[in-house]
């Protein structure tokens, strides 16, 4: 039996990224997509709750299917796992986005937040993100390394709890690094605006501030540097040294 892949991610259905990963994905096994019909960036693990989900079949051939879902990628997650496939996938890949997910990015990013859902599910899951915004982007250079990435965890599998973020700096890349996520923050992240009827408004804005540019470890370095960055992530956000050091709270009465 080949292995079953399920694709979703945060740009959209319609998005460049989604189909050079689906193409990627029928490469290794059979592909269901579930994706959102339009773009849930920066969602996260947002899931949707006022309002209905519903979802539909777009396509369908012989090892792939592809659905579009007017919910969240970490919706879309859930709804292929418990109303659309008939058995556990054995790999969930989520992008390719379109813009990097490096720093503190992953914690914001819907397209990690699909694979936080799987990684939660105990399913290998990978997020594929490219430091390139633009609809057309060229992913030609970076899918050799992604392919070969998914290869690997296909193969081998993950750590357990452990799920990867993968993003892919522009233009040539020189291999691959294993790193840790930057130390950093977005600053000045609204503009103020006046509309035409004279009311204020706020627009997302700023720029990430990198607290650690000289750091070799980190995944911003592996970017700026030319390599693909593969941060091995957690969904347990437990600071098991902190519980050490904070062992006094237990005093409180």
């Amino acid at each position: 039996m080949k292995p079953l892949i399920l694709i979703t991610n945060d740009d959209g259905i319609q998005s460049k990224g989604i189909s050079e990963l689906i193409d990627m994905a029928c490469t290794l096994g059979n592909v269901v997509v579930m994706a959102p019909d339009g773009p849930r960036s920066a969602q996260s693990n947002a899931l949707t709750m006022a309002v209905p989900v519903y979802y539909q079949l777009e396509r369908k051939e012989p090892g792939l299917e592809i659905y579009k879902c007017s919910g969240t990628p970490t919706d879309c997650v859930k709804l292929a796992l418990n109303n659309v496939l008939d058995r556990k996938p054995d790999l969930i890949f989520s992008g390719i986005n379109h813009g990097s997910n490096s720093g503190i990015n992953v914690i914001y990013s819907g397209t990690m937040g699909a694979v936080f859902e799987g990684c939660v599910n105990e399913i290998p899951s990978v997020g594929f993100s490219i430091c390139d915004h633009a609809k057309d982007a060229d992913f030609s250079k970076a899918k050799v390394y992604f392919e070969q990435i998914a290869r690997k965890v296909m193969m081998e599998g993950l750590p357990a709890g452990v799920c990867l973020n993968v993003n892919a700096p522009m233009g040539d890349i020189k291999g691959v690094r294993l790193s840790q996520q930057t130390k950093g923050y977005w600053t000045e992240e609204f503009e103020n605006r006046t509309s035409p009827h004279g009311q204020d408004y706020y627009w997302l804005t700023g720029y990430f501030l990198n607290q650690e540019p000289d750091n070799e470890l980190t995944d911003e370095w592996a970017l700026a540097n030319g390599y693909v960055s593969i941060v091995p992530t957690r969904v347990d956000m437990t600071d098991y040294e902190a519980i050490k050091l904070l062992k006094g709270y237990e005093e409180i009465r």
